[in-house]
């Protein structure tokens, strides 16, 4: 039916539903569809056309892991294709995945914008949890990634061979937000 709304030719609907995992369901009335068999059925009607732009709100909600994956790698696909994909989301982890650039915005107004890359770079509240050995007991420790170099207690455990583990903890772009905002993600 919505490949019937355009007056040019469109992608093949049941090549789309079978991408998607579909193509058993064809049959079926949307009406007895699940929340997240509607939303991949929605993706699949956005790109019947071979839109140029795509709008995207929220198009993994509701979906179980795997076909969020799915969904996200034809995203990531279309991308590769030259498409301008914009995506609302509350998944920062989406975000990140999906997005070349992110904007968080507060009641309308865009609080911050640039590359989720960057903006991990730009936070300086990097911090790096370490542990190390100290008669057989292992203690742990945190602090300011800027801080390492002169942190004797790091220091120490560094020349004496004692580190069990080192990780760096950059903020998510979940703490960005919240702290930008001063409110937490619904």
């Amino acid at each position: 039916y919505f490949a019937s709304l355009y007056s040019h030719k469109t992608a093949d609907p049941m090549e789309l539903l079978k991408k998607v995992g579909l193509h058993h369901d064809a049959d079926k009335l949307v009406s007895s569809y699940s929340k997240g068999m509607k939303m991949r059925l929605g993706f699949v009607r956005a790109l019947l056309h071979d839109p140029k732009l795509l709008f995207l709100d929220e198009p993994t909600s509701g979906l179980d892991p795997a076909n969020a994956r799915i969904l996200k790698e034809m995203i990531l696909e279309e991308k590769r294709n030259g498409k301008t994909i914009i995506l609302t989301t509350h998944n920062m982890h989406d975000a990140e995945e999906l997005c070349d650039r992110v904007a968080f915005i507060v009641e309308g107004t865009i609080k911050a914008i640039d590359a989720p890359h960057a903006m991990h770079k730009s936070s300086a509240d990097t911090k790096v949890e370490y542990s190390y050995l100290d008669k057989g007991k292992e203690i742990q420790r945190v602090c300011m990634l800027s801080d390492l170099g002169t942190s004797v207690e790091f220091q120490c455990a560094l020349k004496n061979a004692a580190l069990t583990s080192i990780h760096s903890k950059e903020q998510t772009l979940e703490d960005m937000f919240i702290a930008l905002t001063g409110r937490k993600l619904q």
